[in-house]
């Protein structure tokens, strides 16, 4: 009987990706024009590779957004308003809060300029790769979000089904060029970044500045947990400490899966622990799951806040609230796949706050690496939403939920 081969998941495939971009660099800085014709490959590399991104940027938006959007017309009228609304104002908070605290902090943690210095280092050492070739998209960033949108919208009234499997099939298609091709060749792109930061130098204090944010993250999203919980308890009557106890599977499992979806069973099966209604969970989870990513916003917030200290860009409220408003829009997209979440918001971190290829690349490095705790902020507050919905729902209505939502033959 063969034993199935374990697959090496993004993280770890990251991590190695950085020690070898760290390893080479730093060995490259001995062997002169050999050594930087080494980091000049990887830089061709990153170049090729941040064009293709840059022309599936569009493309992932379009594929996304739209069936994200069309899906939310199907389901338990005000109910699912109800979620729809009460999520995303979650969220919103949840990205405010980040702002709040890591404005406050950050300037004492994180090195500004570190960027512009290695920009210049590297400029100085000609690193800027042997050849590149233009993919231009198809449409800009904004363009694709307005199309997203206008079609997701009028697909969530139309009863006719033709256009939405339509556009569901390109979902699947998009879903297996990130899954297939893009995932897997951004470790390169990872590696080389790191290789040419550490051949221009201050990578110590780089990495230094991603173990702090990693730590302010983390207690953000404990802090988040205890307000959903403190409103959700207050609103039911119920201990908030103790209907977060019940969630601990939920948040442990979602570490171990890093999927929200992988752990609706159980999410769900915790927050009827709780004393929610069958119906009401079993109809909150599975929708929360897709919608409600305060965790991954306070992780994306947070980390876009890092790279622009870093880049000497000013963070201000009128820069950052715009963003966190349609990062809440965005957040309804993502896919189901490792990292899915970084890949939806790739567009407006582009159009909104001005990334590059290489920005973008160091921030999915630093949201990957907390990604398995921002689902599991996720999964576990999708049970304080479960409480305040089902207390706040008319009683008649919690038990014709399972009705509302199952399909008609």
């Amino acid at each position: 009987m063969e034993k199935k081969k374990k697959k090496l998941g993004l993280l770890p495939k990251l991590i190695i990706a950085i020690a070898l971009g760290l390893i080479v660099g730093f060995a490259c800085q001995n062997f002169g024009d050999a050594g930087e014709l080494i980091i000049q490959i990887g830089a061709t590399y990153n170049s090729i590779f941040g064009n293709f991104l840059n022309f599936c940027i569009p493309l992932i938006i379009i594929g996304f957004v739209v069936p994200g959007i069309a899906d939310l017309g199907d389901g338990a009228g005000k109910t699912l308003a109800a979620t729809t609304g009460v999520a995303y104002l979650s969220t919103v908070i949840a990205g405010t809060l980040a702002f709040v605290v890591d404005t406050a902090l950050f300037p004492s943690l994180v090195h500004a300029d570190m960027f512009v210095t290695d920009a210049q280092n590297a400029e100085e050492t000609a690193l800027s790769g042997l050849f590149t070739i233009e993919m231009p998209p198809i449409m800009g960033v904004m363009e694709a979000l307005l199309i997203s949108f206008i079609l997701g919208l009028g697909l969530s009234f139309l009863k006719n089904d033709t256009l939405k499997l339509a556009i569901k099939d390109f979902s699947e298609i998009i879903t297996k060029l990130v899954a297939s091709v893009i995932i897997p060749l951004l470790p390169f792109h990872v590696y080389g970044i790191f290789a040419k930061l550490t051949y221009a130098g201050t990578i110590v204090e780089l990495m230094t500045s991603f173990v702090k944010v990693f730590v302010v993250v983390i207690a953000l999203h404990i802090v988040i947990l205890i307000f959903q919980y403190t409103v959700a308890g207050t609103t039911a009557k119920k201990n908030p400490f103790g209907l977060i106890k019940n969630m601990i599977p939920a948040y442990t499992t979602a570490i171990g899966t890093q999927s929200s979806a992988a752990t609706i069973p159980v999410t769900t099966q915790c927050t009827k622990n709780n004393g929610v209604s069958d119906g009401m969970a079993e109809f909150v989870c599975p929708l929360c799951a897709t919608i409600h990513l305060s965790g991954s916003t306070i992780t994306l917030t947070s980390c876009s806040i890092a790279v622009l200290m870093m880049l000497g860009e000013p963070v201000t409220f009128a820069k950052m609230f715009p963003f966190i408003l349609m990062l809440g829009v965005t957040m309804v997209a993502a896919p189901g796949v490792p990292g899915g979440a970084i890949m939806a918001a790739l567009g407006i971190l582009a159009s909104m706050l001005g990334f590059t290829a290489e920005d973008q690349a160091l921030m999915i490095s630093l949201y990957v690496a907390m990604d398995s705790f921002g689902t599991a902020c996720n999964v576990t507050g999708d049970g304080a939403l479960a409480v305040i919905i089902d207390k706040v729902t008319a009683s008649g209505r919690r038990t014709s939920i399972k009705d509302d939502i199952t399909p008609q033959s």
